[in-house]
């Protein structure tokens, strides 16, 4: 049984230093596919932050009157908490609208000087409700309009953010179905070039195949050479993708988190380097091991 292992070990590494070209290209692909598999993985962080800071600007604010005591805020915001569609429900008193403003306009000298020549604060203090559907905002808006805080709610601004609100979660909800179907497309398209390559591989020993199954070859000994290869093969695209995608994300964390703050890509690749490396082992064997069975099905008689 040891002997038939070492032999087996031994053809296969023979076989794939053999064949170098195909070898080559059979690595090279294993290299892409679990490379782009990975990559997925890691961009659906930044994926669901860019589609939660969308979403969190599609919100409605309830403005107060001005002489709104602060006990009816509280009670209406703790109300509106108890809501299962509400997200986040946050206030703003009218000092910070004030300084909000002041700090978003502070450049603009004709708003700040009609602001001065004023004299008085005129922002109201605010709830800002964001929710997890864009249907739920009508439901919640219908809450606050009625009669029970009329008197001292100033308005409810839903009907003129509605468009906004709509478009903002079909885009959402468009990049989000988008980037599940592209992904598994792209995955779908890699494996099938892997069993492709892997197949030309066999193919191109089908003579060989013949004469061990003529002299009387089990099964399995003509298969165990393949999985070898399909073995060093997905070992090897391992090793290189980890190395790609590990120095990928090292240089270009910088770009990335510039552009989406808060997202810290490298961070995330540190802190999930037990499940990356995983899916690339687990793709890598999978891929370098799978299709040389099914392939090699063709030249066996199970």
């Amino acid at each position: 049984m040891l002997t038939l292992a070492k032999r087996i070990l031994k053809s296969g590494w023979l076989n794939f230093r053999r064949q170098t070209n195909l070898s080559f290209a059979a690595c090279l692909i294993l290299v892409i596919t679990v490379s782009l598999i990975t990559f997925l993985f890691l961009s659906h962080k930044i994926l669901n932050f860019a589609l939660t800071e969308i979403k969190a600007r599609a919100d409605i604010s309830v403005y107060f009157r001005e002489d709104c005591p602060e006990k009816e805020i509280s009670e209406l915001k703790e109300k509106l908490t108890e809501f299962v569609e509400v997200e986040e429900v946050e206030y703003v008193s009218r000092e910070e609208a004030l300084e909000s403003f002041i700090e978003r306009h502070k450049e603009e000298k004709t708003l700040m000087d009609s602001l001065a020549e004023l004299g008085f604060n005129p922002f109201l203090a605010s709830l800002n409700i964001r929710a997890s559907e864009a249907n739920s905002y009508e439901k919640l808006a219908n809450f606050l309009e009625g009669d029970d805080f009329s008197s001292f709610i100033e308005k409810v601004d839903f009907y003129k953010r509605k468009p906004v609100i709509e478009r903002v979660f079909r885009i959402t909800s468009f990049v989000d179905a988008a980037g599940i179907i592209i992904s598994l497309v792209l995955v779908f398209l890699s494996v099938l070039l892997t069993f492709n390559t892997i197949r030309l591989t066999i193919a191109n020993q089908k003579e060989e195949i013949s004469i061990m199954r003529l002299v009387g070859a089990s099964s399995w000994f003509v298969r165990g050479p393949f999985l070898i290869q399909g073995l060093i093969c997905g070992i090897l695209s391992f090793i290189i993708s980890f190395i790609i995608v590990g120095l990928s994300f090292y240089f270009l964390s910088n770009e990335i988190d510039a552009f989406f703050p808060g997202v810290e890509i490298f961070s995330f690749f540190k802190n999930n380097l037990q499940n990356i490396v995983l899916i690339q082992f687990a793709c890598g064997l999978g891929l370098g091991i799978i299709p040389g069975l099914v392939a090699i099905r063709k030249y066996l008689e199970v």
